[in-house]
């Protein structure tokens, strides 16, 4: 396919996903879930949360699906899970501007901070340790912080994948921009799988609750 073909290809999924977005809600819940990183840096451990994402996407058969939409400058991809939809969504500002893509998100999908996960690096826990947090504060994180000002909330659940601190403190800004060592990488996909695990049934387990009767 040539360039012009690429571009109406381009401009299409564009159009389907503007479908999507103003469709109303679908029988099942609805979640955003944010992988909050640089755009651009793939393999860096700031940008650990859109590598999850990346990894939901592959598991749940939206991998190829992924579009530019240019309201919320992010990329979106829409995935199902059981009766839930999942809209997967990596921003395209840098990680403290994430928050503006992600609140512009939830805002077309009529989601609350509630209904919206972040996917984070945690520098203060080890590669390999993963964990789910209901709301709480930023702990130093730029782009959770942009996140819960624009939101204008911290009710956000947020999943974050350890990363390990450097000796130096001096060395932090280098250390977590920089990408995983040949090392990291090899424990890199059973963390990611983990990650993916811990996010999937806490959706899963929220959406039967939402769904039951009084």
């Amino acid at each position: 396919m040539g360039p012009l073909g690429l571009s109406r290809a381009g401009l299409w999924l564009s159009r389907a996903m503007s479908r999507c977005v103003l469709e109303s809600r679908p029988a099942g819940k609805r979640w955003l879930v944010a992988g909050l990183g640089n755009p651009g840096l793939p393999g860096t451990r700031h940008s650990v949360g859109m590598a999850v994402l990346g990894h939901l996407a592959r598991r749940l058969g939206v991998a190829e699906s992924w579009v530019r939409d240019r309201r919320c400058a992010a990329d979106l991809a829409l995935a199902s899970l059981g009766d839930a939809q999942l809209v997967l969504l990596r921003p395209r500002r840098l990680m403290n501007l994430n928050g503006h893509s992600v609140a512009r998100a939830a805002e077309l999908f009529g989601l609350t901070a509630e209904e919206v996960y972040l996917v984070h690096d945690e520098l203060d826990k080890p590669l390999g340790k993963v964990a789910l947090k209901l709301g709480g504060s930023a702990r130093g994180h730029n782009g959770v912080r942009s996140c819960m000002s624009c939101l204008n909330s911290s009710a956000m659940p947020r999943l974050w994948v350890g990363i390990g601190r450097p000796t130096h403190q001096d060395t932090v800004q280098a250390y977590v921009l920089g990408r995983f060592s040949p090392a990291e990488q090899e424990l890199l996909p059973p963390v990611l799988e983990r990650a993916a695990d811990l996010l999937l049934d806490h959706i899963r387990q929220r959406s039967q609750g939402s769904s039951s009767g009084p």
